[in-house]
């Protein structure tokens, strides 16, 4: 058998990559801070899922992603839309994502008030890859 002509292979790779990541659950990072955008979708990308992030909630609802997404990671406080008011954005448009919300406030008791509104969990910054994961699986159970 003749081998693949060098484009025809790099080709090949490509639609294969592409095939793993539309297999892959996409989960989309809503954050205003560029290091977490940054870092955020390279963890997710090891944990096997396909990401995408995005600095504001206007930003992601004017994406095409919205239908894609299985779960949604999203800051609280931002500007403009904050996490809780995209969440129920998304719910009065009938998009049912489970959210995991993240945060970098003290504020302990905006956890209950968020897991009471429907999300899945709320961490806070900086949070463990291990409490992402397990955040991540019962989204993904959810869904």
């Amino acid at each position: 058998m003749d081998a693949l002509p060098h484009e025809a292979h790099s080709y090949d790779m490509e639609l294969r990559q592409e095939r793993r990541a539309t297999e892959r659950p996409l989960v989309s990072v809503v954050d205003d801070d560029e290091s977490v955008r940054e870092s955020l979708p390279d963890l997710l990308g090891e944990f096997g899922f396909a990401a995408r992030a995005f600095s504001s909630a206007e930003e992601f609802l004017a994406s095409d992603c919205v239908g894609q997404t299985k779960c949604l990671i999203l800051d609280i406080a931002m500007p403009g839309m904050s996490g809780p008011d995209l969440q129920r954005e998304l719910k009065l448009r009938g998009q049912e994502i489970p959210v995991i919300f993240i945060t970098a406030s003290t504020d302990k008791t905006v956890r209950p008030q968020l897991l009471e509104q429907g999300a899945i969990e709320c961490l806070f910054k900086p949070f463990s890859d291990t409490a992402l994961l397990e955040a991540l699986n019962a989204a993904l159970r959810v869904n």
